[in-house]
């Protein structure tokens, strides 16, 4: 994997009264969470910190979330829809190796596989953790979904298929991969991958 630098230090907008001015402070923590979760991992992270870091008071944090596990997985929701956002290419085919080369595109990023690892393991450690982490997982999931019913719309896919099972074959390679590193993520594959799920889908010679 290629070397990556931290993110760099965001500097704060100049930020005017009322509601404007709560968005800003709102983003900003969303922001720093992120940043910090990939510079220091999840363990390193501290509501003061954030609130350092994304220059507001530590009480303006928590009257949004009340726990840490809360905040970061809010933050790195946010973070990942931006990164990865859901494709419309015309065809579930096109849409689902978009999505897939996208999501194996993390492993060009060393500090977002570690974190990516990190909030893996504290999800089996941590049951205040677990929860914030399992909505996370399923966000991603239903993005997956959106795209397979789309193609059951357009008459791509035969009724009943299952997309859950489809669900878990995309990320439990992905997760599979970047965990055990047995095999690399290589957003070269990602075609090949897809149209694996989408034959297994219409039930065709390669399920």
């Amino acid at each position: 994997m290629s070397s990556e630098k931290p993110p760099a230090r965001r500097t704060a907008a100049p930020r005017t009264g009322g509601r404007v001015r709560s968005q800003d402070a709102h983003d900003a923590v969303l922001a720093a969470a992120a940043e910090l979760l990939e510079e220091v991992g999840y363990q390193g992270i501290t509501m003061e910190g954030v609130a350092r870091r994304a220059d507001v008071a530590k009480s303006t944090v928590y009257r949004w979330w009340k726990s840490r596990p809360t905040l970061v997985m809010d933050a790195y929701r946010r973070t990942i829809e931006q990164r990865v956002p859901v494709p419309d290419e015309g065809g579930v085919a096109a849409d689902l190796t978009a999505f897939v080369t996208a999501l194996y595109g993390v492993a060009e990023h060393p500090l977002r596989v570690r974190a990516l690892r990190g909030l893996m393991a504290e999800a089996q450690l941590d049951p205040a953790f677990e929860e914030p982490f399992r909505q996370w997982v399923e966000s991603r999931r239903a993005v997956v979904r959106e795209l397979l019913t789309r193609g059951l719309d357009r008459g791509e896919l035969p009724a009943g298929a299952d997309l859950e099972l489809a669900a878990d074959q995309v990320f439990g390679t992905f997760w599979y991969r970047l965990l055990v590193g047995h095999a690399p993520l290589d957003p070269a594959e990602a075609a090949h991958h897809a149209a694996r799920v989408l034959d297994g889908l219409r039930g065709g010679p390669e399920a």
